[in-house]
């Protein structure tokens, strides 16, 4: 986990799409200082402090403790970074806001308020696998297309996929959406869109904060939670599956994480922002499909016998179902329809015989 982490961090620091920095992946942390195509040091120091949200530890936490590393790395480039973490995201998110930090590491669904285009990426059924996930990130690397970072004061500095959203049930009977009706689900207390959807399924909302999120599905609160595998490990989701459950091998979305900046704040530290920032864009492609490749390990990490399939047909219902929500939320303003067609678009160029792709609703 500790290699996954430093991965999709140190991938963050360095592009709006992102790079990896895994040894067995890709490059490691000292060659990066060598690596072409980055931004030259800023002409004289700049000090920054960023707001973590580290779930799995607070200040003494895995992410924490990398993110103070990469920050002992921007110190070659002048850049002076003061890491403050926190365990409770709606404070880092209170404190970004109120200026006390200029930058922050949050989940995309809490990001949404600051850039609702970028915050709408986790939308149901938003891109099916990795490859498309490759190209959405491609395109948001263009100068053109990058613009839509910025929303005022607020900026996008990076988007880090954290991998395939998969259900995981506490018995594998509960293979359908069917057969979800009436089972207890895990979801976040302060994303009211969550409650809504489970709700409309005939499902039993579960409200937990992040802090909570895993132990209402371990301690047999909850029935089904949804993870990226990323999580299967360190959060114990194990437990909660026991010997009668599983994860049921169909991604609900692709998920990522959001690195924020007060454009407001950093700007005058730093001139040539966008410059530096189109630069780290393009240096963090060449390590994308190491990224990928650690969360599919994450994946495969996780026991072959509790994998529960799915069959084709019912995939392709799922699909569409998540397609319907994902149209309706739309129209209810809960997701950009600038990125729905984004979306959309990177879909369609994957599989443009889809039906969705004759059609002209996102």
């Amino acid at each position: 986990m500790k290699r996954l982490i430093t991965t999709l961090l140190l991938a963050a620091s360095c592009s709006f799409t992102f790079a990896s920095e895994a040894p067995s992946a890709a490059r490691s942390i000292p060659e990066v200082r060598k690596g072409p195509g980055l931004p030259p040091p800023l002409p004289k120091p700049v000090k920054l402090r960023f707001c973590v949200f580290d779930p799995m530890g607070g200040a003494n936490g895995k992410i924490t403790q990398t993110a103070r590393d990469l920050a002992k790395l921007a110190e070659e480039w002048n850049l002076f970074v003061e890491v403050k973490a926190y365990t409770d995201e709606r404070v880092a998110t209170e404190d970004f806001k109120a200026g006390q930090c200029e930058g922050a590491a949050i989940t995309s669904i809490r990001a949404k308020q600051f850039n609702f285009a970028v915050g709408s990426i986790d939308s149901p059924g938003n891109l099916r696998n990795y490859d498309e996930m490759k190209s959405l990130m491609t395109m948001l690397a263009n100068p053109v297309v990058a613009s839509i970072a910025i929303n005022g004061r607020y900026q996008v500095a990076a988007i880090v996929p954290i991998g395939a959203l998969f259900v995981m049930v506490n018995d594998r009977r509960i293979n359908s959406l069917e057969k979800a009706a009436g089972k207890r689900v895990v979801v976040l207390d302060w994303d009211p869109i969550q409650a809504k959807m489970i709700s409309g399924i005939g499902a039993q909302p579960v409200l937990a904060d992040f802090t909570t999120y895993a132990s209402k599905f371990n301690n047999g609160q909850a029935d089904i939670i949804a993870s990226p595998a990323m999580g299967y490990r360190p959060l114990e989701l194990y437990k909660g599956i026991g010997k009668d459950g599983g994860v049921i091998r169909f991604p609900l979305l692709q998920a990522t994480a959001t690195i924020m900046i007060r454009r407001d704040l950093v700007l005058p530290k730093i001139p040539d922002l966008d410059g530096r920032l189109n630069q780290m864009r393009q240096f963090g492609l060449q390590y994308i499909d190491a990224v990928f490749t650690l969360l599919k390990e994450a994946e495969n990490d996780i026991p072959k016998n509790q994998w529960i399939e799915l069959a084709k047909a019912d995939q392709d219902k799922y699909y569409q179902m998540l397609r319907e929500a994902r149209l309706r939320l739309t129209k209810e303003g809960v997701y950009d329809p600038v990125m729905m067609s984004l979306l959309k678009r990177v879909r369609c160029k994957h599989v443009p015989a889809d039906a969705e792709c004759a059609q002209f609703d996102e």
